[in-house]
């Protein structure tokens, strides 16, 4: 990849300044040929002013400042510049094309992160937190985001397969050099290495769900009977008005779905249509959304109106739930409560009960303080810990687990080490697709293929 690559870096749409990156070992002749200043020059970290000019003419596209850096110290590892432009599409569009026109080609889809990434200026794991990065829509999201790109999770997967490498060195002295007499000592303390090791990535994938949440987000929808509270619910929990609450039962005839944060976690919320009998056609499929959203989402908010009985409705929702985690809203409080809540709680054993006035948002910051609890799952130290956020990642490391227990199975059944050995190179090398350290060519492609332009 020896080629000079641009494109435009900033998103699109209308700003008060745009970016167009070149990166290559012709990066700064390339955008010399369109940029002009005093001294015809650019000093490296230097930030210069001039404009933007027609390859090759002298008709000025815009008023611009550009700066270069040097490789390697830089974000591809190559020789890169950046001409920051005002933020006009038309601006933007047509520096690219004169720097395109000058020598360069159009960058691919992450391009410059997958030449910082061949040039070694970061791992694999590093590179895919880019990513998230620029999507992250919490602080939380962000935060994870950040710790994996300044090398967090890289450090605990080279820490495991430093170990793994130490196991390796032992099992092959002792293949080289067999001694009898401890043989069965040496199994058995491979064995308890193993075991170590595994402890190692279970503390990973334990925070694997918390991890998927806080980068894809909590799915959670509100169900209950018609005129329940499900939109006072909602409009408390948005700190605005987005549904409309009446007395009328049927009012949310379709589900409605919003965004939110809750303690730094990113939350897709819906509110549902009332689950009923009904011969309104327009309610009928607000009714089919209901349940369809009810069997994808992560977590369940039931409501209850405490100052009645159960109804058949009620009974049919509680029904549907079983046995799933959820959060028991047992609301309109303020009136009373006439439940019973051991019936409750044998109808609905994983249910977090809560008390509400959700017209008054009593109950509101107690859900809240249930939601983050259950996502961290009891987490004391989140700042410090590693959370595995990424598909890809929380994989390979079960297939790293299981490679290792494969191969500890082997040695407790009293087999030649060197079927162990085997298993245990196994999870070294599944480990090492993490960082990129034994990833194939196509899986490089396929990861990088996720990005955006411009990145």
């Amino acid at each position: 990849m020896n080629d000079t690559i641009a494109a435009i870096a900033t998103a699109a749409g209308e700003g008060g300044i745009g970016i167009v990156r070149i990166s290559g070992p012709e990066a700064l002749e390339t955008a010399l040929r369109v940029f002009r200043c005093k001294g015809s020059r650019l000093d490296d970290r230097r930030m210069t002013y001039g404009h933007v000019v027609e390859p090759g003419g002298d008709r000025i596209i815009d008023e611009a400042l550009a700066v270069y850096m040097k490789g390697p110290a830089s974000y591809t590892g190559d020789d890169v510049v950046e001409i920051n432009c005002h933020g006009s599409m038309v601006s933007l569009r047509r520096t690219l094309q004169a720097v395109l026109r000058s020598g360069a080609r159009m960058a691919e889809p992450g391009e410059f992160t997958k030449t910082a990434f061949l040039n070694g200026r970061m791992d694999l794991s590093q590179a895919e937190a880019v990513i998230d990065v620029i999507k992250a829509r919490t602080d939380k999201s962000f935060d994870v985001a950040m710790s994996q790109l300044e090398g967090g999770l890289s450090l605990e997967i080279n820490r495991i397969r430093n170990s793994i490498m130490d196991l390796l060195v032992e099992i092959a002295v002792n293949i080289d050099y067999p001694d009898e007499d401890i043989e069965q000592i040496v199994a058995e303390g491979i064995i308890n290495k193993i075991s170590t090791i595994n402890d190692m990535i279970e503390k990973l994938l334990s925070g694997a769900d918390t991890g998927r949440i806080v980068r894809e987000g909590l799915s959670m929808v509100i169900v209950g009977k018609p005129n329940v509270g499900k939109s006072s619910l909602m409009n408390a929990l948005l700190r605005e008005t987005r549904a409309i609450v009446t007395e009328i039962p049927g009012t949310t005839r379709d589900t409605i779905e919003e965004a939110l944060s809750i303690r730094g976690i990113p939350v897709y919320l819906t509110d549902t249509a009332g689950i009923r009998e009904t011969d309104d056609i327009v309610e009928k499929i607000g009714i089919e959304k209901t349940k369809d959203a009810f069997n994808k989402a992560d977590t369940i908010i039931l409501i209850l109106d405490a100052s009645s009985p159960l109804t058949e409705e009620d009974e049919m929702i509680i029904e549907h739930i079983g046995d799933r985690k959820c959060f028991l809203l047992l609301n309109k409080q303020d009136r009373g409560s006439c439940l019973d809540r051991d019936e409750l709680k044998r109808l609905l054993p994983e249910a977090t009960v809560i008390e509400t006035v959700l017209t008054s948002g009593e109950g509101i910051s107690e859900l809240e303080d249930k939601i983050e609890e259950q996502v961290y799952s009891g987490r004391i130290s989140r700042s410090d810990d590693v959370l595995v956020n990424n598909v890809r990642h929380i994989e390979l490391l079960h297939k790293a687990e299981d490679s290792l227990k494969a191969a500890r199975k082997i040695l407790e059944s009293g087999e030649a080490m060197d079927f162990a050995e085997i298993d245990i190179r196994e999870a070294y090398e599944v480990l090492g697709e993490i960082t990129g350290d034994t990833v194939s060519e196509d899986i490089i492609d396929e990861v990088f293929a996720r990005f955006c332009l411009g990145k």
